[in-house]
C-alpha cells in the first residue's frame, strides 16, 4: 500500500528526498493499511531539534471504538540528528519547503518520503502541464505504432 502526494510535485520543485519513519498509533497504522490516509496540503516543520508532520489525514479505523485518533493530529517524523540539523539549516535559512511525498510500509513499517522543496510559480506550473501533456502524447503514439 503506498500513499502518494501528486500535488508536492505539482506545486513544487523538489531538490532531496529523505526517507524518515513516522510515529503512528495503533488504529492510524490500521487505517493506512486500509488505504485510508491523505497526504494532500500537509507538511512538516522542524520545532525544537526534532520534525513533526501537520495536517496529514488518517480516516478513523471503523473498528476502532474508543481507542480512535485524532485525523489530523500532529505526527513526528523519525531521522537522525546530522540529517535533521542540516534540513532544519535549509528549511530556516535557504526558504525551502519539507513536504511528504509517500507513505509507504518498508519491512513492515511506516516509512515516509519527505522532499526539501521550493515553489513554483504559475508560469512553471504550465511549464509542468505542457511537458506532461507532450509525454502522453508520445507514449500514445508510441503505442499505436508499434501495433500498426
Amino acid at each position: 500500500m503506498e500513499i502518494s502526494n501528486k500535488k508536492a510535485t505539482y506545486d513544487y520543485f523538489i531538490e532531496e528526498t529523505y526517507e524518515a519513519g513516522i510515529v503512528l498509533k495503533g488504529t492510524e497504522i490500521k487505517s493506512v493499511r486500509q488505504g485510508s490516509a491523505n497526504l494532500q496540503d500537509s507538511y512538516a516543520i522542524v520545532k525544537k531539534g526534532e520534525i513533526y508532520l501537520l495536517n496529514m489525514f488518517i480516516a478513523p479505523y471503523d473498528r476502532g471504538n474508543q481507542f480512535n485518533h485524532n485525523e489530523r493530529r500532529t505526527r513526528k517524523i523519525l531521522l537522525h540528528k546530522r540529517e535533521i540539523l542540516k534540513i532544519a539549516n535549509r528549511v530556516n535559512i535557504e526558504g525551502y519547503t519539507l513536504v511528504p511525498l509517500k507513505l509507504y510500509f518498508k519491512e513492515n513499517k511506516a516509512k515516509i518520503l519527505l522532499g526539501i522543496a521550493k515553489g513554483k510559480k504559475n508560469y512553471d506550473k504550465r511549464e509542468t502541464i505542457k511537458k506532461r501533456d507532450l509525454e502522453r502524447e508520445a507514449r500514445k503514439e508510441a503505442k499505436y505504432s508499434v501495433r500498426g
